[in-house]
């Protein structure tokens, strides 16, 4: 009966008009999201949206890195299904305590592969069991989709809101611009006048550092970013980078530069694969892992809000220290010691570790509420779960309305600049430089000697160096507000 079972639904025995119409009703999807894909890319590249563009060109290699370990899993089920290990060792780090006797209706209706199947006596013969059932490795293959496929949502989802956030800036950028139509004379004023200082001034000594800092942590839940704020950090990056002209467009150009952060973010980076792989080795029953785990993007959001809040109020400080009164406009002075590490770019791989941990969070919710249902043991307790949706909610609105919008202007605070600064002709024109002068260099090497070849090489580098200043100052004299 069994034997009569399994060749009934093998393939040989299938009707052709059914595995004709499965096939061709996969296809049909899998065609139509591709060109859905191809002309969203068309569409950006018309609109010389040339970051977002890369983004979608990152979306498209996960997608198809999901393709291969989808690949991958398919093929080795075979392998995985013959090799085989005690049944003891599965009574170890188990996610729910083992019954005795499990029915269907007992594993919440869900339907199980008949047990059967020639591949798992291979092992029962052998008294032992398989190192993964077909069931458990299905569902894992559904897992690993899902939490891409969540990861990119959320990622794109924080853009489009931080960016509608962002975008309301715009109308600061255009009176600052009114207003600096007419300069007047300058005149001195008391630093402590300006609102920039007072807002964020907290005076001298130990204690206004604790309190710095704790108003920091506080005011990254509202007004995390002011008119004064937005126009200080402006000047401060003008005046640094395109001291020539007053009315650079910085609003356009923290835009781009956001915009090609982004297709950092949406990607899945290797060290991201590893978490996900430590994070479920922890799902042990009564550990309550995914509970605790889900406090970590929190405390590391607030952490980062705090410490973008904090270079703000030490652009402050510094001035505040230096100046009792300041002659025209108060100046701020970019660095990267105000940074982590001082390095900007720790906050943007911070950021991507935050989104991937929270749709880790919600695609694990809604995958074992799918997969096993609410009352499962997998689902932990209610006083548990509520929890953890709560501050997944509450991390995706706080990073996309605080914490993105201050990463945007804040990072523009380091000693250099971004290469968004230059229009995309000019990258190209800088690139194609560098090869030729780094290939004329490794030309030159065979025929001059060591000295002669370390001078050549440092002479390109800093041909390089002043080639870009001067593609910056000749852009900043052109990039006029749009």
């Amino acid at each position: 009966m069994e034997g009569g079972e399994l060749e009934v639904d093998a393939l040989e025995y299938t009707p052709t008009w059914i595995v004709a119409g499965v096939c061709s009703l996969i296809v049909t999807v899998s065609l139509a999201a591709e060109r859905c894909l191809h002309y969203l890319g068309k569409t950006l590249k018309r609109k010389h949206q040339k970051a977002l563009f890369e983004a979608l060109l990152k979306v498209k290699e996960e997608l198809m890195l999901l393709g291969f370990i989808s690949l991958l899993m398919t093929v080795s089920q075979d392998v995985i299904q013959r090799t085989c290990i005690p049944p003891s060792w599965t009574n170890y780090l188990l996610p729910c305590k083992r019954m005795e006797e499990r029915s269907v209706v007992d594993l919440g209706g869900r339907r199980l592969l008949p047990k059967s199947v020639p591949r798992s006596d291979h092992c029962k013969n052998k008294g032992k069991v398989p190192l993964l059932s077909l069931e458990a490795l299905h569902q894992l293959h559904i897992f690993i989709f899902v939490l891409a496929i969540t990861h990119v949502i959320f990622s794109v989802l924080t853009m489009v809101l931080g960016g509608a956030k962002i975008r309301q800036w715009r109308h600061w950028e255009a009176e600052i611009h009114k207003n600096d139509a007419g300069n007047g004379p300058k005149k001195l004023t008391n630093v402590q006048q300006f609102e920039f200082i007072r807002e964020r001034f907290n005076g001298v000594g130990q204690e206004s550092t604790m309190l710095s800092w704790m108003h920091s942590f506080v005011k990254q839940f509202y007004a995390s970013v002011t008119k004064s704020d937005y126009a200080t950090m402006r000047l401060g990056f003008i005046m640094t980078h395109c001291r020539g002209n007053l009315k650079f467009g910085f609003h356009r150009y923290m835009v781009r530069a956001l915009e090609a952060d982004f297709k950092k973010v949406v990607g899945i980076r290797w060290y991201l694969w590893i978490f996900v792989v430590i994070f479920m080795l922890l799902n042990v029953n009564g550990w309550h892992t995914y509970f605790w785990i889900s406090f970590l993007p929190l405390i590391l959001l607030l952490a980062v809000g705090t410490k973008l809040e904090h270079v703000i109020a030490q652009l402050a400080h510094d001035v505040a220290e230096k100046h009792s009164a300041i002659e025209g406009d108060l100046v701020v002075n970019p660095s990267d010691e105000y940074f982590w590490c001082g390095k900007p770019r720790v906050i943007l791989y911070l950021i991507h570790f935050i989104l991937f941990q929270n749709a880790f969070e919600i695609a694990l919710f809604f995958w074992i509420l799918t997969t096993y249902g609410f009352n499962s043991c997998i689902m932990d307790h209610v006083p548990f779960i509520v929890p953890r949706l709560v501050i997944g909610v509450v991390i995706q609105l706080l990073c996309s309305y605080s914490t993105l919008p201050l990463y945007a202007i804040v990072t523009q605070m380091g000693t250099f600049f971004k290469k968004e600064i230059f229009d995309d002709h000019i990258q190209q024109g800088l690139v194609g430089w560098a090869q030729k002068a780094r290939m004329r260099a490794e030309s030159s090497k065979d025929a001059a000697a060591a000295a002669a070849a370390g001078t050549t090489r440092h002479g390109a580098s800093s041909r390089l160096e002043m080639l870009r200043r001067a593609a910056a100052m000749m852009q900043c004299r052109r990039a006029l507000p749009r």
